[in-house]
């Protein structure tokens, strides 16, 4: 035998063995993967069926019943022997033992100006929140009588949740835009409460979101995904004399993108609250790489799919997001969901390293409910959605306020430029204030 053909054997001999451990290591992921009957008597699962093998000790070597060994035993071992050699030398941790927990992780922070950042923040809110909404393209009117303008109303909307007054005391707010000449004309409570329940608001309402977040693109590149549900003042339907069940109260459900360093808010999608989680994160991670250069992505189980692993690669990113105990490493057209399967199994500390960033979301998500509440005051289903959104808005330029005084370039922030020229909102919709229709967003 020649020296290359030699060569040839040896690399398909070593692959092969390769794959015969990784098929055992797929087996002991499975529950009760091995079973003892005695001391030289094991029951070791199929890999996908549901029966088992035997596998026993003659003595001088372990034997197994399955195919493969009757066929080629005398050559090489078979993965259900491998896989018992792996259980007894503890080499491999079963998917569902994998304790996705880590060591809790403690940040330092720059408490003085972190504390500046914070009594500072109600003073100078509004000077981030102006040229924000001066971004949203003013409608021009033909005909009609004269209307509010439509960036005067958004920005009356986002102040009254930043600030967390009712619609009448609110007006004290309004007031104070105006002598500020942030908004161009006195506007009326009622005005806000009936901008708020418009369909037309809420998609400049989701740009708005993606735009406050991009000052910070060049600092986050690390995402973590996650969702929350934020309950209404309205309850759901309910029949407590016909069947004694308790009335409960509705729903929105958030789903967030967020960044891990700084904590803003990349994009976000509101649906009623029984929306899946796993089918909102493409679009949040399709939006979100529009503005940032994406590097890791982390989220909990919930989000473990094909389609979730291929979309963050599409981006050139990686994602970490745990297996389910009945996941497999079939590629089934996916490679990279066959590569993070097997990294998740034999890399479980690298794997956790990268995948406790995830808490940062649930951080944010905490942050948003303790500083604007988790309760929902419109009564309204569209009402609903574009007040949480003006919640979401007004928490990211809190974020902005606090990395501004972190890292002293003030200017960058107040006059957000890099924006202006490629950012201004624009929409084919209409949008009326007070049951009329302003033409040409």
């Amino acid at each position: 035998m020649s020296i290359k053909h030699r060569d040839k054997n040896t690399e398909k001999q070593s692959r092969y063995t390769f794959l015969k451990e990784q098929k055992a290591k797929t087996i002991l992921s499975r529950k009760d993967a091995v079973k003892e009957i005695n001391g030289e008597h094991f029951l070791v699962k199929s890999q996908t069926g549901g029966g088992s093998y035997s596998v026993e000790w003659n003595g001088a070597r372990w034997i197994c019943n399955c195919l493969d060994f009757i066929k080629n035993g005398h050559i090489r071992p078979c993965k259900h022997i491998i896989a018992l050699e792996l259980y007894f030398d503890y080499k491999f941790i079963k998917i569902d033992e994998i304790e996705l927990k880590p060591d809790k992780i403690t940040y330092s922070q720059d408490w003085p100006k972190y504390n500046q950042a914070k009594v500072m923040e109600f003073e100078i809110f509004d000077q981030f929140l102006y040229p924000l909404v001066s971004l949203i393209e003013e409608p021009k009117q033909h005909m009609g009588r004269p209307r509010h303008n439509l960036v005067d109303l958004i920005f009356c909307c986002i102040m009254k949740m930043y600030a967390r007054l009712p619609s009448r005391e609110a007006q004290y707010v309004y007031s104070e835009a105006l002598k500020r000449q942030q908004i161009s004309d006195k506007i009326h409570y009622n005005a806000i409460s009936r901008t708020l329940v418009k369909k037309e608001l809420t998609p400049l309402l989701y740009k708005l979101v993606r735009l406050s977040a991009v000052p910070l693109a060049a600092i986050d590149s690390d995402i973590a995904v996650d969702s929350t549900g934020f309950r209404c003042s309205t309850f759901g339907v309910y029949d407590e004399e016909k069947n004694g069940t308790k009335r409960a109260h509705n729903w929105k459900k958030a789903h967030i993108c967020t960044g891990v360093y700084t904590n803003i808010v990349t994009d976000v999608v509101i649906t009623d609250e029984y929306a899946s989680d796993s089918s909102q994160f493409k679009n949040l991670i399709r939006n979100t790489a529009k503005n940032f250069d994406i590097r890791d992505v982390c989220a909990d189980m919930a989000y473990s799919s094909r389609g979730n692993y291929e979309i963050v690669n599409k981006y050139d990113g990686t994602a970490y997001i745990p297996f389910k105990k009945n996941a497999r490493g079939e590629a089934h057209g996916s490679p990279f969901w066959k590569r993070a399967f097997y990294y998740f199994q034999l890399h479980k500390d690298e794997f956790l390293e990268h995948y406790h960033k995830r808490s940062n979301a649930e951080a944010t998500i905490a942050a948003i409910k303790k500083k604007f509440g988790e309760t929902i005051k419109s009564k309204n289903r569209v009402a609903q959605e574009n007040e949480l959104l003006c919640k979401i808005i007004a928490y990211n330029i809190t974020v902005l306020i606090r990395e501004m005084t972190l890292y002293d370039f003030i200017s960058d922030f107040l006059s957000l430029n890099s924006l202006k020229k490629e950012a201004t909102i624009k929409d084919s919709n209409r949008l009326g204030d007070n049951g009329g229709k302003i033409d040409g967003i």
